[in-house]
């Protein structure tokens, strides 16, 4: 049986699960080049038709692209309510991975709530209303959220090997600062997130054509809210890259785990790799393909967090990964 990321077994929910989350990355993806290129008013203020249509006839570029984005994230909820179906079928009652499949149904709901909200109050295209800024960090939270979910839906999945004696329990004081520490990282990351979709929309609405204008765009007195808010974003990744370098070594050092030790050295190289597209982006004026690739690292490198999170707590005895809670009934291999 093929195995998956952790090296346990991978039912077939859990295969089905990890392509359901990269799946969502593409989506996501595509929904920032939609940003990006304007075209978020492509179908006008319709939704769910598009321009008033089922299938637009003769559409635009900008109309194929939003519709195309409209299309994808319709089999994502598709693909949530299908996650939720076969987690009750195949796991035991009281299965971790039923609730977070509830979650991931939950997130894409509310996901496509705000997806439509944008559109019907035309908050796309050029507007530079601070309802659409409000709405973009409503976007990206929950986006966060939904890939969490996923992740952990994911990794639940697979039951895992039953430790050959029990962990000896960590002393209270480097339990709570490792727990301290995780709560603080996610919360610093989700927040980075959404300065960075607020920098990327000033990128959008404002663009500038060299760094100096940019730069004298954002010290101008007149200057608009999100050109403020963007100046905001490297100094909040900068804070929160080093906070997660230092809880990756904190929980290496506290629960020396092969599986904690792997997600820790991943989510510290892909922090680096992050800064250093950070810097690039800015240099280069915010390109949409380098957009893209730094939405896309970023993601990753939540994920990776998220793992790394799910690792360490199961070490903690906060959820019982190798308990008959998870004892699937229906397991196809």
């Amino acid at each position: 049986m093929p195995r998956n990321i952790d090296g346990a077994e991978m039912p077939r929910f859990a295969k089905i699960a990890w392509a359901a989350l990269a799946y969502n990355l593409l989506v996501i993806a595509w929904g920032a080049y939609v940003r990006a290129s304007g075209s978020g008013a492509g179908c006008g203020a319709h939704w769910p038709l598009c321009n008033g249509e089922v299938l637009p006839r003769s559409p635009a570029l900008k109309t194929v692209v939003e519709f195309s984005h409209r299309a994808s994230s319709g089999v994502v909820l598709v693909v949530a309510v299908a996650l939720v179906i076969f987690a009750f079928r195949s796991y035991e009652k009281g299965a971790p991975v039923r609730r977070s499949t509830l979650f991931v149904l939950g997130f894409t709901l509310v996901e496509a709530l705000i997806g439509a909200a944008l559109v019907l109050f035309e908050l796309v295209a050029r507007d530079t209303s601070m309802k659409r800024a409000l709405s973009m960090v409503m976007h990206l939270g929950n986006t966060f959220f939904l890939l969490a979910a996923l992740t952990l839906t994911a990794h639940l999945a697979v039951p895992g090997p039953a430790p050959a004696e029990p962990t000896p329990a960590p002393q209270s004081s480097r339990s709570w600062t490792l727990r301290a520490l995780l709560v603080v990282s996610a919360a610093g990351t989700i927040l980075v997130g959404m300065s960075g979709g607020i920098a990327a929309l000033g990128d959008t609405l404002f663009p500038a054509t060299s760094f100096a204008q940019g730069l004298a765009q954002e010290l101008s007195t007149g200057a608009h809210v999100l050109l403020r808010l963007r100046v905001l974003h490297p100094l909040f990744a900068i804070a929160v890259a080093g906070l997660l370098v230092v809880t990756s070594a904190v929980a290496r050092a506290i629960r020396p785990d092969p599986g904690v030790v792997r997600w820790s050295r991943a989510v510290s190289m892909l922090v680096v790799v992050q800064l250093g597209l950070g810097i690039l982006n800015v240099a280069l004026l915010a390109p949409i393909w380098l957009q893209l690739v730094h939405l896309l690292v970023a993601d990753l490198t939540w994920i990776a967090f998220v793992m790394l999170w799910a690792h360490a707590r199961a070490l903690q005895g906060s959820y019982e990964r190798n308990t008959t809670r998870l004892r699937p009934a229906r397991l196809a291999s």
